[in-house]
């Protein structure tokens, strides 16, 4: 853990640099994936990667400079080359800096169980066959992969005003997946999809009930290939877990960060259909809408005490009662805009500089069962575990696929369905909300792939959330 921290404190201290500030923000990643597919063991995979970004600021002007050379002289040289950037930016740059505050505090976030070592391929590969091996012999199942993978993640963060934050943790991605086929269709089902995620280590496979779920999976993408077409037309919606965290990461967090709010983003992940105007007062959605940036949620994909620009993180509402109170916008969205944000300057690694990203962005719970939530539903569908998604560069229009489909008819579960698909308008869709479940249904999961940003940068982001109930949307099958 942290094996270059005395070493780059000290080639950081010995730094020469005309500059008004400058800082070092060093990432190491290691990361090891072993998969079965159709009980067959397939390579293992073995990443490791480290480099640093040496960031200045001169006369109000902010540029940057990577290496993967973390020498002495790899470190002067990346700062020299930022600090020609920066002095050739003069006189064109848009904003003047000198005045962003620097942060100045000192901190170790190391999750818990991060120093206790994992067992060797041999035991995960052990593990995974016996799951694989749990997969019906069925001629229609003609697919199916049991994967995991394990990303430990290190960063040092250091600055000339005495700023020095280190962070450790480990992510954990576990993958189910069962394919059945005959002649007239196929249809896939999934445990999580890529939602699957934690932090921690072997006992989030136990959390999340992994081990063991296989054979549930492949009998239920069975029963999707038997099963009747979605039917079309207005229904109420009850969402899982596994599908509402899709509809907030595209209908809530992607709209409220605040760079594409600013227009930073328009020329390649769009813009918002929310303006800077609309905070305090905009009705995003029915009043049992409660929407929480929570970086200390334990286990959460993106829970930390600071983001990669050193600001320390706290819990906000994002919005509060269907009201919209704040945007996901770091320090320097902050001090541009004049709006309140929160810590959520992120960074996809060494090599690429932080932006506006979400982190752990939860959907508060309620105060309905899940069986209150289907009593209270006349003629409506359940679906899970997205699938497809669609939505304008605005993030207003959107459509949605998902795996798993059920009727609700008078208050009863009815029978499945496949082929289930929604769309609407963010700006309606959670005005709709009808009901929220409580923390029986309350779900922590999370995303390893939300791009953004020129050049691209792929991160994991939290999401957690209650199943929720939706009145009449737009519900369709696969044949509309």
């Amino acid at each position: 853990m942290f094996a270059l921290s005395d070493t780059l404190q000290r080639r950081f201290a010995a730094l020469k640099s005309t500059a008004d500030y400058w800082s070092l923000r060093h990432v190491c990643e290691s990361r090891e994936s072993y998969w079965v597919r159709r009980r067959v063991a397939q390579a293992p995979s073995f990443v490791d990667d480290a480099g640093a970004m040496l960031t200045v600021r001169i006369a109000g002007v902010e540029a940057y400079a990577a290496t993967s050379d973390l020498s002495q002289a790899g470190l002067q040289a990346a700062l020299e080359r930022a600090e020609q950037m920066a002095r050739t930016l003069a006189g064109h740059n848009l904003l003047d800096l000198a005045s962003l505050p620097y942060p100045t505090e000192q901190s170790d976030d190391v999750m818990p169980g991060y120093a206790q070592p994992l067992a060797g391929a041999g035991h995960w590969f052990e593990l995974l066959m016996a799951e694989s091996a749990r997969i019906p012999q069925d001629a229609r199942l003609v697919d199916s992969h049991v994967g995991l993978t394990f990303t430990c993640h290190e960063q040092i963060y250091l600055n000339s005003a005495g700023a020095c934050l280190r962070r450790a943790q480990r992510y954990v991605f576990p993958q189910v997946g069962v394919t059945a086929s005959d002649e007239h269709d196929s249809q896939s089902r999934s445990f999580g999809g890529t939602h699957l995620a934690r932090q921690g280590g072997a006992e989030v496979l136990q959390q999340l009930c992994v081990i063991g779920s296989a054979e549930r999976i492949a009998d239920e993408a069975l029963q999707l290939l038997l099963a009747p077409n979605t039917p079309n037309g207005s229904r109420d919606l009850l969402l899982m877990p596994d599908q509402m965290i899709l509809q907030i990461h595209e209908s809530i967090g992607h709209p409220l960060e605040l760079d594409r709010i600013l227009g930073d983003e328009r020329n390649f992940a769009g813009t918002s259909f929310i303006r800077q105007e609309d905070f305090g007062h905009y009705p995003y959605g029915s009043s049992l809408l409660n929407v929480t940036f929570d970086p200390g949620v334990p286990g959460e994909l993106a829970s930390y005490s600071h983001d990669d620009d050193g600001t320390a993180a706290q819990r906000h509402y994002l919005i509060r009662d269907g009201v919209l109170q704040r945007p996901l916008g770091g320090a320097l969205s902050q001090w541009r805009s004049g709006l309140p944000g929160v810590a959520n300057s992120r960074a996809c690694n060494w090599n690429r500089p932080p932006i506006d990203r979400m982190a752990n962005l939860n959907l508060e719970p309620g105060d309905k069962t899940r069986a209150e939530l289907i009593g209270g539903i006349e003629c409506g569908i359940l679906m899970s575990n997205n699938r497809s998604w669609s939505i304008d560069d605005a993030r207003n229009k959107f459509q949605f696929g998902c795996e798993w489909g059920q009727l609700i008819e008078n208050g009863e579960l009815k029978g499945v369905v496949k082929n289930p698909n929604y769309r609407g308008i963010s700006s309606r869709f959670w005005r709709n909300l009808r009901a929220v479940g409580d923390a029986s249904t309350f779900e922590v999961m999370g995303t390893p792939y939300c791009g953004k940003g020129e050049p691209n940068q792929v991160i994991r982001v939290g999401h957690a959330s209650p199943a929720c109930v939706f009145a009449d949307i737009d519900v369709f099958g696969g044949a509309a």
